[in-house]
């Protein structure tokens, strides 16, 4: 029945996403907004092109540049090679990559366009809803 469950019935379709011109520290202050662990990074076509993660966030908080206000852009800082899931991925592959992985969230994409989220936490759900069935 796991099989049977796929990516995009499960993912979450209008998260937030930067832009690598977005400043990270505003950045910073809309992930904790939205209780978020981190968020991808499109270009203005769509296509992802990295993410941002709270650790990359920690990463600029180590330099004296966060503290003045001039800690520059995500471009700046997210990391480029990025792990994604189709929305057609099961999610039995969506485990193994959260079991085997640290990632706390990993962007759907559908060729280079980003049309997603999936956390563990909606993972979660999703094993919940099976469970109910």
């Amino acid at each position: 029945m796991l099989k049977s469950l796929l990516v995009k019935d499960h993912m979450v379709g209008d998260q937030l996403a930067f832009r690598p011109e977005t400043d990270v520290l505003q950045a910073v202050h809309l992930l904790l907004k939205h209780r978020l662990s981190g968020a991808p990074v499109a270009d203005s076509e769509g296509r992802l092109i990295g993410f941002l993660s709270e650790k990359d966030c920690l990463k600029v908080a180590l330099s004296s540049t966060y503290f003045d206000g001039q800690a520059g852009t995500v471009a700046e800082h997210m990391t480029r090679e990025v792990v994604t899931l189709s929305g057609e991925s099961s999610m039995i592959e969506a485990i193994q990559l959260f079991i085997t992985r640290a990632y706390r969230c990993l962007p759907v994409v559908e060729g280079e366009r980003l049309v997603g989220q999936l956390s563990r936490h909606d993972m979660l759900k999703a094993l919940e809803t099976l469970r109910r069935r």
